[in-house]
């Protein structure tokens, strides 16, 4: 298994700017807010899903 640390290590400050510029490109500076709060919240809902798996796993063992 790769660990995400490995992975973030091979990005560099160039790389960032350039999907930083590809994605305002694409989606435009009106779009990214909404895309970024469909992201956070995706993230929340896999945090909770996640955490109750664990409380889930918890009370079967």
């Amino acid at each position: 298994m790769i660990s995400s640390s490995i992975f973030l290590g091979a990005i560099g400050p160039w790389q960032i700017a350039l999907i930083v510029v590809v994605v305002l490109l694409l989606f435009g500076g009106k779009k990214i807010p909404e895309l970024m709060r469909g992201l956070g919240s995706g993230i929340k809902e896999f945090k909770d899903a996640s955490k109750e798996e664990e409380t889930t796993d918890d009370n079967k063992g």
